[in-house]
């Protein structure tokens, strides 16, 4: 046998083997996955892993690192132009048109676990075959939804076992704010692209709101002088910007504002997040993931205008960090997954006007702390359509929130079985839930 065919073959750089010993690690990610999923009302869908490459440069953007220099392109045998997809977001915005989802109950809640291609440089939990978990909501428009998605990221990360993580957070406006802004951001760094790196004298060319999520160190006093979009800030996205900051003072997340946060993407739209370690300096050096609205992709690739947000998190890497603390033991089962009690045992949240609203979210982050499966339909206004929405849930209990009880610090608990109903002080509602539950 000649020596070229017993040369050894390894895996490709960027690419790498998942051993059982690491799988463990994964199992824990799914099962918190699949439990807060089920939580707040989100469907597994599959999505193919090669699309045509027009849908991203369509969407993510002609000036972007990702279109111009990361992704797998390569032609068919029948001369169609594929990619192996980079992200997530555009395949959802096409399969949600293709699908005909326009015509199912908004928000249309979904989530992808699965792998990505980017060509770029590996480094420690980065690989050009990484793998991504991914939440997508589409049909809504309420802040609400932007909390409760900033939220579940939020789960999702420290029921994983990451303990110091960071909410950075920004809005980046609409296209009516945008236009003036980015006047008097070119006109600025016009007046300092001498100190700009090379790639962002490039994008101040082809797209100058890159510039501020540059990571070099010299381009870094620039990007901090550079005008603030949020200060720019139209009469829509202001009042929704400010509600979302409401909210998740509502419940007790702590944030930072980075008005240099942009996320990169073409497709984004007002409100953008990421979170990352908070013992880093830097703050992009150790991301587990973010995303943030797209209020004009649907309707970018010829479908309806559909309000949407949603998220990625880099599964490698969050895996890496509860191999760095050392949990090395599988679970009996997989980590935050449901038993068939639990499933029966579904509460659904009611609320009434702005301030049920705002205090039913707490609620509702207090329940699914405290490993209760619960249920909500927030972009609804009715409590006929809410209570028709908790029996399709399959609920067995309703809490009902309106301005009184959120005054009040109290809650309506409805037996859905039963219809009859009682208040109780705030405060014992989780202790009360649970002796319910006990007796059934």
């Amino acid at each position: 046998m000649s020596k070229k065919n017993t040369k050894k073959i390894s895996s490709l750089r960027g690419m790498r083997d998942i051993l059982p010993k690491h799988y463990v690690y994964w199992d824990k990610i799914h099962g918190v996955v699949e439990k807060l999923a089920q939580s707040f009302g989100y469907k597994r869908i599959e999505l193919p892993i090669i699309e045509s490459t027009n849908l991203f440069e369509r969407t993510v953007g002609q000036g972007t690192d990702i279109v111009e220099k990361e992704m797998y392109t390569f032609y068919t045998k029948s001369k169609e132009r594929v990619t192996l997809r980079p992200e997530f977001t555009a395949s959802i915005a096409r399969a949600f048109i293709e699908n005909g989802m326009r015509r199912w109950p908004k928000p249309v809640k979904l989530f992808s676990i699965g792998p990505l291609f980017r060509y770029e440089r590996p480094q420690q939990g980065r690989y050009r075959q990484h793998h991504q978990i991914n939440f997508e909501a589409l049909g809504g428009a309420d802040p609400i939804l932007d909390a409760q998605v900033i939220l579940l990221a939020y789960f999702i990360i420290k029921k994983s076992g990451v303990k110091n993580i960071k909410l950075l957070i920004n809005s980046i406006g609409c296209p009516v704010c945008r236009r003036p802004y980015l006047r008097s951001l070119v006109s600025f760094l016009k007046s300092n692209s001498r100190a700009l790196c090379l790639d962002c004298k490039k994008r101040l060319k082809k797209n100058p709101l890159r510039v501020l999520d540059c990571k070099e160190e010299k381009c870094q006093p620039i990007i901090n002088g550079a005008p603030q979009l949020i200060n720019s800030l139209c009469e829509q996205c202001h009042p929704h910007f400010k509600q979302l900051l409401e909210y998740l003072d509502e419940l007790n997340l702590e944030y930072m504002i980075d008005p240099a946060l942009v996320r990169g993407l073409d497709y984004y739209t007002k409100t953008v997040f990421e979170f990352i370690s908070s013992g880093e300096q830097s703050r992009n050096k150790y991301s587990f993931g973010g995303g943030g609205r797209y209020d004009e992709l649907v309707k970018t690739l010829g479908g309806p205008i559909t309000p949407a947000i949603g998220f990625g998190i880099g599964l490698d890497r969050l895996a890496l960090e509860l191999e760095k603390n050392d949990q090395k033991k599988a679970p009996k089962k997989p980590a935050g997954a449901f038993n068939s009690r639990e499933l029966k045992n579904i509460v659904f949240l009611v609320q009434l006007g702005d301030l049920g609203k705002k205090r039913s979210l707490f609620l509702f982050h207090e329940l699914v702390k405290s490993n209760i499966q619960v249920s909500e339909s927030f972009q609804k206004g009715s409590i006929k359509s809410q209570l028709k929405s908790a029996n399709s849930a399959k609920a067995k209990l309703a809490l009902i929130i309106g301005q009184k009880e959120a005054l009040d610090q109290t809650a309506i608990i409805r037996n859905m079985e039963v219809g009859s109903q009682e208040t109780i002080p705030q405060h014992k509602l989780i202790s009360q839930i649970k002796k319910i539950f006990r007796k059934k």
